[in-house]
Formats: C-alpha cells, structure tokens, sequence
C-alpha cells in the first residue's frame, strides 16, 4: 500500500472524516485490520480563512504548496487536499511536487458521468460556488452546473465557517439545506454535489430524493485505489 499525504486542517471536522473513511477504505480493499498509510500536514484554518477572506490567494498558493512539498519530503506518494475550496491552489501544489494531487472536482465529476447526469446542483463555500475553478472541471466532462440563489449561497457559506467547521450540526441548517436543495431540483437539478468537505455531516443521501456526491467519501476513495494498485 503506498502513502497517502493529506494537506489537513482545513478544518479539523474534515480532516477527521478523510482520516476515517481512508481507514475504512483500507480495511475493506485490503483486509481485515489494514489501515491506511497516511501522513497528515495540518495547517492553521484560521490563518487560511483570514487569507482567504482577504483574496490574498498568492499567499495561499505557496502555503499550500509548502505543504504538499512537506508531504513529499515526508514519503507520501500522492497527495490530497482536505477541503474543496481550497482547490483553487492546486497548480501551485502540482507545480511544486513530483507526484500526483488528485483533484477532488475531477473524481466527482468521473462520478456524476457513470451515472450518465448532465445538470448537477453544487453546494460549497461562496469561493466554490462563485468562482469557476470547480464548474470548469464539472463542464469539462460535460455537466452543467446549478448553484443557490445570492441568498441561499449566503446560507450555505455561513453555515459551513460558522457550524460545520466548528463541528456544530444544527437541525435549522439541515431543513434549510434540504430546502435549497429541493428547489434546485425543481429547476432541472439531477443530483447534488456536498461540495464542502464539512457538508456531508450535516446531510445525506436519506436527506433527499436526487443522488447525492459526497465529495470527501468520493475523494478519499480514489485516493486508496491508487495507493493499492
């Protein structure tokens, strides 16, 4: 089985999750009592969500690219990086490693095309939502993508800095979550990606009719059929 280098701490909640399932993964490719290989570099969330609030995206690229190239140092074979926002700094890590990042957009949407959908809702932070780093991907393999209204994206957003990456699960954000969700399948919406690492907490495929794509569980799986290849 080969290392898999997480770039953690963004935020511990997620963090907490890819370490299980990666765990999980291990015991159910490999064989009862294997766990995973893992070397875990986690960062300081609060100074990426000052930076990230500041726009200041340069300085996030060469942090996280000190982080993966720590990884690497460190032995890992391949790297992920435990938060989709954050997504927006992979060239820089790429760039600044010789061995693979595995995006989390992509695996997603390699996903959403064996089910053969075409109109996809995405629930993230605002950055996802908002800017084209994960749609670019998503259009890429041939998926169009529905966000939430200015209002609704504003909800998501809070819940996800204000709950979820403190580890808090209310039933308020869950109805409302639901709702928007809902709504985007009224308007043509086939599935929904829990494009947050932390959302997946907070909702599940019981939660909804349409196919639900839990990015962290869908990330951490194509992470561990690499490494046991």
């Amino acid at each position: 089985m080969q290392t898999i280098g997480l770039i953690g701490g963004i935020t511990p909640q997620s963090t907490i999750l890819y370490y299980q399932i990666l765990n999980e993964l291990a015991e159910k490719y490999v064989g009862n009592s294997h766990t995973a290989k893992c070397i875990i570099n986690s960062v300081d969330f609060g100074q990426i969500h000052k930076l990230q609030a500041e726009g200041r995206w340069d300085l996030l690229d060469e942090l996280m690219a000190d982080a993966g190239k720590n990884l690497e140092n460190a032995g890992a074979n391949m790297i992920l990086i435990c938060a989709n926002t954050m997504h927006l700094t992979i060239e820089a890590v790429r760039n600044n490693v010789s061995i693979p990042v595995i995006h989390i957009a992509e695996a997603t949407a390699e996903k959403i095309s064996a089910q053969k959908l075409k109109t996809i809702a995405l629930l993230g932070t605002k950055y996802t939502m908002e800017l084209d780093f994960y749609k670019e991907v998503l259009t890429s393999f041939g998926i169009q993508t529905l966000i939430p209204n200015a209002e609704e994206r504003k909800e998501v957003h809070r819940v996800i800095y204000e709950e979820l990456s403190k580890g808090q699960l209310k039933e308020s954000s869950r109805e409302a979550y639901i709702k928007i969700i809902n709504r985007l399948q009224n308007e043509g919406a086939e599935g929904v990606i829990l494009g947050c690492t932390e959302i997946p907490l907070l909702i599940q495929q019981k939660d909804v009719l349409i196919p639900v794509f839990d990015t962290t569980t869908i990330h951490a799986t194509k992470a561990m059929e690499l490494a046991i290849q």
